[in-house]
Order: structure tokens, then sequence, then C-alpha cells
């Protein structure tokens, strides 16, 4: 569900008289038209079996923790005083408009120093390991406020905004507000003080700025799932069958619009859909995934509604869990960092 989406519509021309009237949406707080982002059922026209996903995957996106754990010129980027002082301008420019934080965009706010940089960047973390961290942001001088459109203002240039939950949020806060993290069906875990499991959020890249460090935990992990996949394929092959089907439950968490269903059935692993622009394009792996919203389901299986996680599912989480911390690679994050992944 996309932030404040109202529009004026009619009815079709088979229920003539009838026109509902209703708040218009202010489209110049999208100039990148309606972008949303949501737990949504897969088209399952275009799952692929098993047999179809690689038995081994090659490239840069395949890697190993020993690569970057004492190489950070790697996967490290230090601002600059040049790149920090074109930041704050732009920064500056947009707070004194009276543009919404969803007006951000990369045309507007251009950072010709930057920008190259960026561009690199995202070619990095689409095609290559994943993840980068930029160091510097000066958040004690700045100010959360300014930190946080100079944080968006970078993530324009590497792509758009999407709402994060029901609410439209485009920018959210992983804090402890004292949720209970024990209703998992209810809470999202980034509002507890509970730990995170490797998960792979919906949106194509996801990025975290550190405002504040924690009296305890607020460390990081990542791991390459392409290297995940290489090993379940020569350890567990029968895992990495059973995560390509589509048995799989999912949690909405109440984030659900009118006739849809609380849950979504769908894959671990998923393969990519060919682009006819270009045929040439490696098919690539793809994982969605989050421990605790397969977890939370039994409000529904209890019922018999759905089915209950069968023993093979069960290991299954056990075993993506446990090879994911094997090749993880662990940062932590300070202050006026930011993590893109």
């Amino acid at each position: 569900m996309a932030p404040g989406l109202i529009e004026t519509r009619s009815i079709p021309a088979d229920n003539p008289g009838k026109h509902i009237n209703v708040k218009p949406v202010d489209r110049n707080i999208f100039p990148d038209g309606f972008k949303t982002s949501g737990q949504h059922p897969p088209l399952r026209d275009q799952l692929y079996s098993y047999s179809s996903f690689p038995k081994y995957i090659e490239g840069t996106t395949v890697w190993q923790p020993t690569t970057y754990q004492h190489s950070p010129e790697k996967w490290v980027h230090q601002f600059t005083t040049a790149e920090l002082n074109e930041l704050s301008l732009t920064a500056v420019a947009f707070l004194s408009s009276s543009a919404p934080l969803t007006g951000i965009t990369k045309s507007d706010f251009s950072l010709p120093t930057l920008a190259p940089i960026l561009a690199s960047i995202k070619d990095t973390l689409l095609n290559g390991p994943g993840f980068v961290l930029f160091k510097g942001i000066p958040v004690e001088q700045w100010g959360n406020h300014k930190s946080a459109v100079a944080y968006l203002i970078l993530s324009s240039h590497l792509g758009y905004p999407v709402s994060q939950n029901g609410r439209g949020h485009i920018l959210g806060h992983v804090k402890d507000l004292g949720e209970d993290s024990t209703q998992i069906d209810k809470v999202r875990i980034y509002r507890t003080n509970a730990r995170q499991f490797f998960h792979a959020d919906d949106a194509d890249l996801v990025g975290l700025l550190c405002i504040a460090r924690a009296h305890s935990g607020g460390e990081s992990d990542v791991a390459s799932v392409h290297e995940v996949w290489n090993i379940l394929q020569a350890e567990r092959p029968d895992i990495a069958e059973l995560l390509t089907q589509d048995i799989w439950y999912v949690d909405r968490k109440g984030e659900v619009s009118v006739g849809e269903e609380p849950y979504i059935r769908t894959a671990v692993f998923y393969l990519e859909t060919p682009d006819p622009a270009t045929p040439s394009r490696t098919q690539r792996v793809y994982c969605k995934w989050d421990p605790y919203y397969v977890r939370s389901l039994t409000r529904f299986s209890d019922k018999g509604i759905i089915p209950p996680l069968s023993a093979a599912q069960k290991d299954a989480i056990d075993v993506l869990e446990a090879i994911c911390d094997r090749v993880k690679l662990h940062m932590i994050l300070e202050v006026g960092d930011i993590q893109f992944v």
C-alpha cells in the first residue's frame, strides 16, 4: 500500500448515473509515479520448478567473508570533505523548499561529485557482492532531520522509495519501542529489542543510517545468498528443492487490502523471469525470506486454515539460518554510517 493514494474515480459505464468523489491525489509528491512494495502472491505461471534452477552459481554475486573482513577498502566508502559539502548544500536546498520527503528525486537534487560514485556503487549492489558501507555523515552536527534528508538524497540516486508498511512510511526507525517481541503476528521485530534472523527485505535495495548507537546489539551481518545456494546444492539439495516450491505461507501481519487473504503462498528461492529485451542474460536466483513472517502463522495453521510447517520445512528453516551464519560478514555500524544492501 502506497502512502496516501486516494483518487477520484468513476463507476464504469455498465453502472451509469453513479460517481464516487474522493479527495484527489497530489501527484507532485510522487514525481516518479506510484511505486509500492508489499507482500503479494507470485504469478504462478512465472514460477519455475527446481529442475530449472542452476546447480552452481558463479560470478561476483558469490563471495565468502574472508574476501572482505580484512579488506574494508573493498566495501567501505569514507565521505570526503567535498562530498559532504555537496551533500550538505543539497540537503539544505531541499529543506528550504516545501517539498515532502517523497519529492526527493535524482533529477531535482543532483550530486555532480557523488553521482559517478553512486552509479558505480549501484552496479556493485545489483550485480556485485550486494553491500556497501558509507562512513562519515556528521549526524551530531547536522541533526536527525537534515541527516535523514541527506540519506534520502543519496538513496534517490540508487532507486526510488517505496512504502515500508501499511502506514505508508517512507522512512522508518529501527528502535526499541517496548513492543512485545513474542507477538510476532502483530509486531514488526525492528520495533522491539529482539534479535533479527537472516532475512531478505521485499525491496530491491534497503538502506540503514545509524543515528545513535544502542547500549547493546546494533550489529549487522550480511551473507551472499548465491553462496548460500551453492552450499545448499552441495550439502542439502533436498532443502534447496523444498525452498523452490510454492508451499511457504508468509504472514501479512494485518497489512491487508480489501479482497486479500492475510497471508500469501510463495516460494523462498525463485528464478527471475526472462526479459525479452535482454535474451542473453542469465536468469538470476532470488530469495524472499523472513522466518518471523513464516513462524507467525500458527493462528491460522492451528485452526486448519493453512497447513502447519512440516518437519522438513522446520529443518529447512534451521539449515538456512545456519548456513547464512557460516558465511556471514560481520559489521558494527557507528553513528554516521550508512549501510546499503
